[in-house]
This record gives C-alpha cells, sequence and structure tokens, in this order.
C-alpha cells in the first residue's frame, strides 16, 4: 500500500503566520510534520487499527486546516523568513580598558550566556554553545540548528532559545526541544520559571507556556520591541517600547504598567527587575511596579545584571563600555571591553562575566584591586582563547539510544490520551497520574523510555526529566 502524503502551508503577507503542515498516511500509521517553513518542524505519530481509520482521522485534520487557512503548497517554493536579531551598532569605548582575565572567541556575535559555580557557557549567532571551565578550558561543545538567542537557567535545568524556534533542554548528553515555539512569533526573548516559559515577540506581544509546550495564555502587549521577559512565582514581566509590565502567570491579567525609556534588556531579583533602557540608564523596580532607583549611563543600555540581591548593578552600553553602580544608585566605575558591546552579562565571585558583538565571552576582573588598578591603567595581560578549528556537527536532537537494561534509571511511557501523547512514569515510587515534561520530539505512543532523573516540579501537580534519555527495546 502505497503513502498517501498531503502538504499545506499557512503565509500572511503581513509577516504573521508563516508555517507548514503535512500529513503522511501510511498502512495504519498516520505522521503529522508541522512547524516553521523552512525549518524540520516537529513530527506526530499516531497508530489506527486499519488503513481507512487512518486515512479518516487524516481527512479531519486536513479540514481543519483548510478552515484555518491553509492552502496546499509545494515544499521548498517558500523560502524562511528572516530570524530577527539583535543588533548594536557599537563602538569603541573612550574608558580605560576594563582588566579582562580571559576571552573566548566564540567565531560569532554572542548573545547566549551562562555561569554558574563550575563552568561558563555562551552560544552565538552559528549556534554552537560552548562550556568552559572558569580557567578557559573548552570541556564541550555542541550546535543547535540555528542562532542561539539566549541560554536561561530553570533551578537545574539549562535552556536554550534558538532562532528556530525552539527551546532546547540541555541538561542530558543531547540537546533536545522541551518548547515549540508558535510559527507566527517572532521572538525577543524567553525565560522559564519551574517549567512555565515567557516568551516575548518583536511585535511586543507575551505568551506563557506550560510544561506541556501548551499556551496558558497569549495577548498582545502595551508596546513592541519586546526585548524583556522574566518570570517567577507570581508573574511574568514584560519590557517592551513603552516600559515594563507585569502579569499574572496563570491567567494573563494584567498587574501593572510603569512607564520607563524603551526597555532593551531585563534582569531579576528575588523582589525586583531591572530594565535596561535607550534613554540610557537602568530602572530598578519593584515588583508591584513602583520604580525605586535609576542608574545613569552615557549610552543606550542593552545588557544588565547584578550581584545577588542587587548589592553592585551591572550595565554594558552601545560603546563598548561596562558600568558598575552600588545598591544606592552611585556608579563606581566605568571601564571598556576591549572586544565589543555586551549583549548580555553575568557576575559571579567578584567576576563579570560578558557576551559581545565582536563574538568573545570575556572575564573580567571585578574584584575592587583590579578596578582601581585598572583605572591607574594597569591591567593583566588577556589570555586570548580560540575556537576549536572545526565547528561540530548539528546534535541529532530527534534521534534516541536504545537500551535493554532499565535498572539505571527512571522508566516513563508514552500514551496517547485523547490525540495528545503524554508521559507518565512506570517505576515504583511516583505518582502514575502525574504527567512528565518530556521532549516532544522524540515521543511515540506507547514507547517506553529510560530517563537518568525525574524529578517533582516546585509547584508539584507533574514531573519534569532530567538527564539522558534512551529508549527501551
Amino acid at each position: 500500500m502505497s503513502q498517501e502524503t498531503t502538504y499545506l502551508e499557512l503565509s500572511e503577507v503581513d509577516g504573521g503566520a508563516h508555517k507548514f503542515y503535512e500529513i503522511v498516511v501510511d498502512g495504519t500509521t498516520m505522521s503529522v510534520r508541522y512547524g516553521r517553513i523552512g525549518d524540520q518542524g516537529q513530527v506526530k505519530i499516531s497508530s489506527f487499527p486499519d488503513n481507512a481509520r487512518a486515512r479518516a482521522a487524516a481527512a479531519k485534520k486536513i479540514g481543519e486546516k483548510v478552515r484555518k487557512g491553509y492552502a496546499p503548497a509545494v515544499p521548498g517554493v517558500r523560502q524562511k523568513r528572516a530570524v530577527s536579531r539583535r543588533q548594536i551598532v557599537s563602538t569603541r569605548s573612550t574608558a580605560r580598558t576594563a582588566p579582562v582575565l580571559w576571552r573566548y572567541a566564540s567565531g560569532a556575535p554572542a548573545f547566549g550566556i551562562f555561569i554558574d559555580g563550575q563552568t561558563c557557557m555562551v552560544g552565538n549567532e552559528h549556534g554552537v554553545i560552548t562550556t568552559l571551565d572558569h580557567d578557559a578550558r573548552v570541556l564541550h561543545q555542541v550546535r543547535l540548528p540555528d542562532g542561539v538567542k539566549c541560554i536561561v537557567a530553570d533551578d537545574a535545568w539549562i535552556y536554550a532559545g534558538c532562532d528556530d524556534g525552539n527551546v532546547y533542554d540541555l541538561s542530558g548528553k543531547v540537546p533536545r526541544v522541551a518548547y515549540a515555539i508558535a510559527p507566527d512569533i517572532d521572538i525577543y526573548w524567553l525565560d522559564i520559571h519551574d517549567g512555565v516559559l515567557g516568551v516575548s515577540d518583536r511585535e511586543g506581544g507575551i505568551a506563557a507556556v506550560d510544561h506541556e509546550d501548551e499556551f496558558l495564555w497569549r495577548r498582545p502587549g502595551r508596546g513592541r520591541s519586546a526585548w524583556m521577559v522574566r518570570c517567577d512565582t507570581d508573574a511574568l514581566y514584560h519590557g517592551h517600547s513603552l516600559g515594563v509590565t507585569g502579569y499574572d502567570w496563570r491567567t494573563g491579567r494584567e498587574l501593572w504598567h510603569t512607564r520607563t525609556g524603551a526597555v532593551l534588556f531585563g534582569w531579576q531579583e528575588r523582589d525586583a527587575v531591572f530594565a535596561g533602557t535607550g534613554t540610557r540608564e537602568v530602572v530598578r523596580l519593584r515588583k508591584d511596579g513602583r520604580a525605586e532607583r535609576t542608574y545613569r549611563c552615557d549610552a543606550a543600555v542593552f545588557s544588565c545584571a547584578t550581584a545577588e540581591g542587587g548589592r553592585y548593578v551591572f550595565a554594558g552600553d552601545s560603546a563598548s563600555s561596562i558600568y558598575c553602580f552600588d545598591e544606592a544608585g552611585n556608579r563606581l566605575w566605568k571601564l571598556g571591553t576591549g572586544c565589543g558591546s555586551a549583549y548580555s552579562m553575568q557576575y559571579h565571585e567578584e567576576r563579570l562575566y560578558v557576551v559581545t558583538t565582536g563574538g568573545y565571552l570575556a572575564c573580567v576582573d571585578a574584584s575592587e584591586p583590579a578596578i582601581r588598578a585598572a583605572e591607574a591603567g594597569n591591567v593583566p595581560e588577556v589570555v586570548d582563547v580560540k575556537a576549536p578549528a572545526r565547528l561540530p556537527e548539528p546534535a541529532a536532537w530527534t534521534s534516541v539510544e536504545v537500551t535493554t537494561d532499565d535498572r539505571s534509571g527512571v522508566v516513563v511511557q508514552c500514551v496517547d490520551q485523547g490525540g495528545r501523547m503524554r508521559v507518565h512514569v512506570l517505576s515504583d515510587g511516583y505518582r502514575r497520574d502525574w504527567s512528565v515534561q518530556f521532549p516532544k520530539g522524540i515521543r511515540e505512543p506507547g514507547a517506553r523510555y529510560l530517563v537518568t532523573e525525574v524529578r517533582e516540579a516546585g509547584r508539584g501537580g507533574f514531573y519534569r526529566a532530567y538527564g539522558d534519555i534512551r529508549r527501551l527495546r
């Protein structure tokens, strides 16, 4: 029996939807592939008792899509839309040079950064994520299908937002798609808290997505060009061209709005959010929307960060300068990076790490003696580290290693619940009625998998897969 393939596209000329939908019926199996035009997309596979029922299910889905505006098309005729990437017209700093200890040349403008006690991560426009130790030794590289927008942490999980519209879980050996953002959302920034994903976009929209990669809500914002979204237990904090707005993460109800200059970056601490703005300042706001303090810079602020608790506030401007302020708003110092303007930054144990327009991850000694010496013109010799000569191959995020040994992890199973693929734990000691946050791109109905760990979500009600995933035979 030959395969029956139907390929549809929906492309709106106003810059809205630009996505495809393909159904293949092969015997008793129906495969659905969907996503942004030009991307590989996501795949869902369903099985039926016979071919007639598989064809009927396919016809129903095709009818639903046609009613929404999809039409038959030829794959490859329409091209992938250009991705919005942050552009800074970076100029050279006139300040003295910062005490840079080392800088790693990633090979392309770098947006993603994550720093913890053991490692430093940088993700660049080529999709390459490099992990280094704090002495700049390269430990590991992985390559995503497209450019890295940002790297964010959620408890023990580390995620990378990618220009292909997906958010990848980096907790295992192989990156896995944790969230597939709707194709009509031109992502600017994202953040995750306890499995809830917040997404801000070019049009100024804001959306919350749950652990099953399904919208909790989606709505337009007050402004445009939303370069900031931060999430916590209570709210999503959305920064855009008209200021910062707080939303209830469960319902999308607006909680407050505070006008600032156009927001170009955002940061948060437990009790406050920080908005870097085009009006040359970082604004500190309480999480009820009240503006507490401003930190004045000399050019538009494209990145900011804090020491724990907001004890120090750092900022990076479009003129390749970085700043440090005390909590009260007094400027303590301003120095030049020597390697471009900072797209993002993070402070850790008296070191300020920045990723730059020049493609560098730079480690700055932010201790008081080093800063005082730099202000006097005395800086250490920079250790320059180059990227490995050969780029890694793109990660095979849809492939899964097979094993027959179920003793070294937690066994979970994928089941079809009313057309939705859900994953539940089979191993003893777990609630069978809770679902598991699990990569969608590798789910197959009836399949069992071995996961390194399964952890309860902070809010309860579901589990989260952590570590490596293998399919059980």
